[in-house]
C-alpha cells in the first residue's frame, strides 16, 4: 500500500465520522501512525535487533530477533524486504482501531 493508498483507506474510514470525530481520528492516527520508511531505516540500522519490529509494534517477533540475533541475520534481510509492508499492514490496523474507539465513544 502506498502513501496515496493510506491516505484513500483513512479518508474512507472516517467519512460517516461528524466533523469534530474527524479531528479526533486525525489526531489520534497521526500521533501513533508509524512511517514505513522510518521502519526501513530501522531495520537495516538494528534489524538484528528486532528493533524494527518493536517500532511497529510487533513485540513478540521484536523478542524473537533479539534472542537469535535476527535469525543468524538471515531474518534481518528478509526484513528489508518486508517491513514496509508490515508497518503499512499494522496501520491499516491502527485506522480501524481509532475509527472503533471514535464510534464507541458516542453511546
Amino acid at each position: 500500500m502506498s502513501h496515496a493508498q493510506e491516505l484513500r483507506e483513512a479518508n474512507l474510514a472516517k467519512q460517516d465520522l461528524a466533523n469534530g470525530e474527524q479531528l479526533q481520528f486525525d489526531v489520534q492516527f497521526a500521533a501513533r501512525r508509524k512511517d514505513p520508511r522510518t521502519a526501513l531505516a530501522i531495520s537495516i540500522i538494528g534489524g538484528s535487533l528486532g528493533v524494527d519490529r518493536f517500532y511497529i509494534g510487533d513485540i513478540g517477533l521484536g523478542i524473537a530477533k533479539l534472542l537469535t540475533l535476527g535469525g543468524l541475520f538471515i531474518w534481518t534481510i528478509i526484513d528489508w524486504f518486508l517491513i514496509m509492508d508490515a508497518a503499512r499492514l499494522n496501520n491499516s490496523e491502527l485506522m480501524r482501531q481509532v475509527r472503533d474507539s471514535i464510534v464507541q465513544s458516542r453511546a
